[in-house]
């Protein structure tokens, strides 16, 4: 099929809720994909965040077409190896105590809404259910993630909202501390706001909110749905803030590109949801669980060092290229601040243009590429960049 018979097929028949860019890809390898018409892309999106290992590692593939030839799906009502040894794995790796898997960052983060009800309606009462999370913010597209989401571009068209979610800005310890009330039960946040610009939180703001919430009882609950998994050069971006949530949300870059999410519970946590809270049909499936284990073990300290390494070389090219007036974010999360009124969309559209597959994340370029990238497809989508922002 070719790319304009696809896109006829798909404009008539897929809803419309994504602004696609003019683009078809049909297959890939590591950090690099091509169109139905063989043109070469150099992806640095990784399906924003989700293909942690490129397109189609040949160890992921393996590891889930054998699963796939074995058993694809059964009830979560009995056990399945794939889905109990990556909770072992997980649970090990991150100092939590108990996973619960899902499909999706927004899946996870509504487990854990509904964690922090339960755990505040346990110990204190029905009225204990006030969740504050920062402005700048997002957390899903469900109707509690949307309520959790701190900022006022997503809160329209599908009122009334869920209650009890109140916003601070992040940095004031004050404004949160005038926040919480006597039915605060948890406190949510991004270390690092993807959607909201690729902005890391101050270390010594976040080691505060941590103190405060073990000091009042109340939940530190931290949305690594996309600064999870190796993106940051940690496992979890917990790591770089020394800080030990109640709770940890997942997603994107542990499935290696199938749909895969997980709630991880620490100690105070970790039996709040019993039989019947909670659940999902596809929650652990063996053939993502399967690609899974295959994203942890590659994730090694030489890999995670790689990784390091790899996003030192990109923000220091990045700070030397015309246009570019700063460089924020974490890791392989990266965010590009345009000077002289440059649009991320207009120079995005021109790069895929030129076979580079950036993203943006409001006013700002986002990056963020297989963490499996090699220095040749680095240099190479570099320089494609370097290039559309120095014909400006």
């Amino acid at each position: 099929m070719t790319s304009q018979e696809l896109k006829t097929i798909d404009q008539q028949y897929v809803c419309s809720t994504y602004a696609r860019f003019d683009l078809c890809v049909e297959r890939g390898h590591g950090a690099t994909c091509y169109s139905p018409e063989g043109k070469q892309y150099i992806d640095f999106s990784a399906g924003i965040g989700a293909d942690s290992l490129g397109f189609c590692d040949a160890d992921w593939v393996q590891a889930v077409s054998e699963q796939a030839g074995k058993m694809q799906h059964i009830s979560n009502l009995f056990y399945t190896e794939p889905c109990a040894v990556l909770a072992k794995m997980l649970c090990e790796r991150t100092g939590m105590k108990k996973v619960f898997f899902c499909n999706s960052g927004a899946e996870a983060n509504e487990g854990a809404i509904k964690t922090a009800r339960k755990y505040g309606f346990d110990k204190y009462g029905k009225e204990h259910n006030e969740i504050i999370t920062l402005k700048n913010s997002f957390h899903g597209r469900t109707m509690a993630t949307l309520s959790a989401t701190g900022q006022e571009v997503f809160h329209n068209f599908f009122f009334p909202f869920v209650d009890a979610f109140r916003f601070v800005e992040s940095g004031d310890m004050s404004k949160l501390e005038a926040a919480i009330t006597p039915n605060t039960t948890a406190i949510l946040m991004e270390l690092v706001q993807g959607e909201g610009g690729v902005i890391a939180l101050d270390q010594d703001y976040v080691q505060a909110v941590a103190k405060l919430c073990k000091e009042k009882d109340i939940l530190l609950m931290v949305d690594e749905v996309q600064t999870g998994i190796g993106r940051t050069g940690k496992l979890l971006a917990c790591e770089h803030y020394g800080i030990q949530p109640d709770v940890i949300t997942i997603a994107k870059g542990i499935g290696g590109g199938l749909p895969l999410g997980a709630v991880l519970f620490g100690e105070k946590t970790e039996h709040v949801l019993g039989f019947g809270q909670h659940g999902t049909t596809f929650g652990g499936n063996p053939v993502a669980c399967a690609g899974g284990q295959v994203v942890l073990k590659k994730l090694d300290d030489k890999m995670l060092e790689q990784i390091t390494e790899k996003a030192d070389y990109i923000w220091k090219k990045l700070s030397k290229m015309k246009h570019v007036k700063s460089v924020s974010g974490l890791g392989l999360m990266i965010g590009i601040e345009l000077a002289d009124g440059l649009e991320a969309k207009t120079v995005v559209q021109q790069c895929i243009e030129q076979g580079l597959i950036p993203l943006t994340a409001k006013t700002k370029v986002r990056l963020l590429p297989p963490l499996t990238i090699t220095y040749e497809e680095i240099d190479q989508g570099l320089a494609i960049l370097e290039a559309v922002l120095n014909a400006q």
